[in-house]
């Protein structure tokens, strides 16, 4: 037998205060990672600005130069004057070598501009070991697997916590049907997966970056819908979802169906249905032509290695 829940308006004013600071926390934290995007990856191609040049400088890499020179034109490019930079990547297309590291001024300018923030007590690399830096000037192939693994176990377990909470909180609310909670409850974690295949992917080959932005764009909506929902219902019921002559509205969800089926919105999904099809197998297909066999070459080069 199904349990009766007390819808989210009827919460204990406690309770609500304690969902109401978890959102809210949640939110703004989820707006620092957006910043903190915009400062990182956003600047890969060194424009301000997430577009997907900056995915593929992130995840594929710039194979026309080294991560070095990358990062002095992208997201490091404030911390250095023009000429400094200059130095540095004319260093690096030289060769690179010890022997002129101080000679050229480079080690100088390592260490008052980068070791301050690239030192050995940093989670970031050492600039101050020479080994370390010399590995910078290879070309430029975007991140690691090791780094991808990383990241990725993070992700999967920070972000899937972060929605089972607000999911949880968005399931007593009462505004749309079961139907549709059950889809936006779902939603972020389709889009979390791929979010984090199309890292690997890109990290393959550059034509899925737009998948990167698509996933995130896709979390950042749902996340949006279910805490805009869920604060509305919370504190905003009575003037949101009742009407004049204290009657509640319509269930937003059946009211929009209702609506989608009048303007012809059916033969439209159907349409989007047929897309979306025909995306997944082009998809598919450009995984067969390029992701494995970029897959099967790695393992190559990796038994090499070991051999």
């Amino acid at each position: 037998m199904a349990r009766e829940f007390s819808p989210i308006r009827q919460l204990d004013t406690p309770v609500k205060v304690l969902f109401t600071g978890y959102l809210t926390t949640v939110a703004v934290g989820y707006l620092v990672a957006l910043i903190q995007i915009l400062f990182t990856h956003g600047m890969a191609d060194g424009k301000f600005g997430l577009s997907i040049d900056d995915i593929v400088y992130s995840y594929y890499g710039n194979r026309s130069g080294t991560l070095l020179e990358t990062k002095l034109n992208g997201s490091m490019k404030e911390n250095a004057s023009e000429q400094e930079r200059f130095v540095i990547m004319q260093w690096v297309r030289d060769g690179a070598e010890k022997d002129e590291f101080a000679e050229t001024g480079v080690e100088k300018i390592i260490q008052e501009r980068c070791v301050m923030c690239h030192n050995k007590d940093a989670s970031i690399p050492d600039l101050s070991d020479f080994n370390v830096l010399k590995e910078l000037t290879k070309e430029d192939e975007g991140a690691t697997f090791g780094s991808l693994t990383r990241v990725s176990h993070i992700h999967l377990f920070g972000i899937s916590f972060i929605f089972m909470f607000v999911g949880l909180i968005f399931s007593f609310t009462e505004t749309s049907t079961v139907k549709y909670k059950c889809i936006a409850i779902g939603m972020p974690y389709v889009f979390l997966l791929v979010d984090i295949l199309s890292w690997w992917l890109t990290k393959l080959h550059p034509m899925f970056a737009w998948l990167v932005i698509f996933a995130g764009a896709g979390m950042a909506i749902s996340f949006l819908f279910m805490w805009t929902v869920s604060v509305l219902e919370m504190w905003w019921y009575d003037k949101v979802f009742i009407n004049a002559q204290g009657e509640r509205y319509p269930q937003w969800s059946t009211y929009l169906e209702g609506k989608f089926k009048e303007l012809g919105g059916e033969n439209a999904a159907k349409s989007l249905g047929g897309i979306a099809k025909r995306s997944g197998l082009f998809i598919w297909d450009k995984c067969l032509t390029y992701v494995v066999p970029a897959v099967k070459e790695l393992y190559r080069k990796l038994m090499s290695k070991k051999q």
